[in-house]
């Protein structure tokens, strides 16, 4: 063997041996940090319950391409209701006690209030009267202090209430009564490929002015419901102004219809807390993907607060008996989750 060829076979060996040795470490990288993700429990804030255990079986058996259950990346849609799902809607919607706050703050320019409902029960704090009034009542406040403004105002009022308001019976600001669990959640289907979306009857406006830091959800996928807009050139610096007229509801059957026409996509898994969302539920249910349907039931009056078929808000009452008859998965807040708010940790 002649000089020339014996370096060659040398340093092809030696190249050989490093290529080799690469490909192992990285393999057994690889695989440490397989071995760390499994460890590391994705929804530590939930007890070893089966509510928790149906969301990773479901999670894992729709992301291995080795599953009869694989669901590509590009349809693993996941729609999420807001009130009562994501954070707490008792006593009254959050935004409804910004719809209150805002009366009682431009009371001044309106004199007429004191006297006229349901201005009046705002005023007087008289929330048995606010109650009698009924929807038309709480769609007259709403048209009253969420319309009149452009959008950018609009979205002004909401950052400066959420930044400064605080719940009457909690005592901390409304953005702090989000539930950890759910977070846990948001971010485990996110880590697994899934796209999330809020579905919620709550104002889309409302929620795109500041839930989006909240819970890593763009404001392009809150969906919600809506008042009817107008769009002004206004001499080069255009505007869009908020009109006093109700433009699409999003809840119960609004909420698949929004869904389809926004989305476009059925949702593989959904998540809410009330019969607004059943609707929603049973189009994800239809879905000829395995679908995962999360109902979240409010057991705990010590650290929330616990109500279901009679509730004047989020009544869950014919969406829990289908849960119960189709095998959905629902959630035992008491017993289910270790801590209902992050300042709990």
């Amino acid at each position: 063997m002649n000089k020339i060829k014996f370096k060659w076979l040398t340093v092809m060996s030696v190249i050989l041996i490093v290529v080799l040795s690469c490909n192992t470490t990285s393999h057994e990288e690889k695989s440490l940090e397989k071995d760390q993700i499994k460890d590391t429990d994705p929804l530590p804030s939930w007890n070893d319950v089966s509510s928790k255990r149906n969301i990773i079986t479901y999670v894992e058996a729709v992301t291995s391409r080795n599953s009869e259950d694989f669901i590509p990346v590009k349809d693993r849609i996941a729609t999420f209701d807001n009130d009562g799902n994501l954070w707490s809607e008792q006593p009254l919607y959050f935004q409804l006690f910004f719809a209150i706050d805002r009366v009682k703050a431009l009371a001044v320019d309106h004199p007429e209030w004191k006297n006229t409902q349901p201005f009046q029960a705002v005023l007087e704090n008289d929330m048995a009267e606010l109650a009698k009034q009924g929807e038309h009542g709480l769609i007259t406040l709403v048209m009253a202090t969420h319309a009149g403004k452009t959008t950018d105002e609009f979205d002004q009022d909401v950052k400066q209430w959420i930044k400064n308001a605080k719940h009457p019976q909690k005592n901390v600001s409304y953005d702090q009564l989000v539930y950890q669990p759910m977070l846990e959640l948001l971010q485990y289907l996110r880590d697994n490929g899934f796209k999330t979306y809020i579905v919620s009857g709550g104002g889309v406006d409302f929620m795109r002015a500041f839930v989006t830091d909240i819970y890593g959800i763009p404001e392009e996928q809150i969906l919600g419901s809506r008042i009817k807009t107008s769009f002004d050139y206004n001499n080069g610096a255009p505007v869009i102004h908020r009109l006093p007229e109700l433009d699409f509801i999003d809840d119960k059957e609004g909420k698949p219809l929004n869904i389809q026409k926004i989305i476009g996509k059925k949702p593989v898994f959904s998540s809410g807390n009330s019969d607004g969302d059943l609707q929603m539920m049973q189009w994800t249910a239809s879905n000829s993907y395995k679908s995962f349907m999360l109902y979240v039931h409010h057991t705990d009056s010590i650290r929330e607060w616990s109500y279901d078929r009679n509730s004047h808000i989020g009544k869950l009452d014919k969406g829990l008996d289908q849960a119960r008859r189709d095998g959905w998965t629902v959630i035992d807040m008491k017993s289910d989750w270790k801590i209902i708010y992050p300042f709990e940790k």
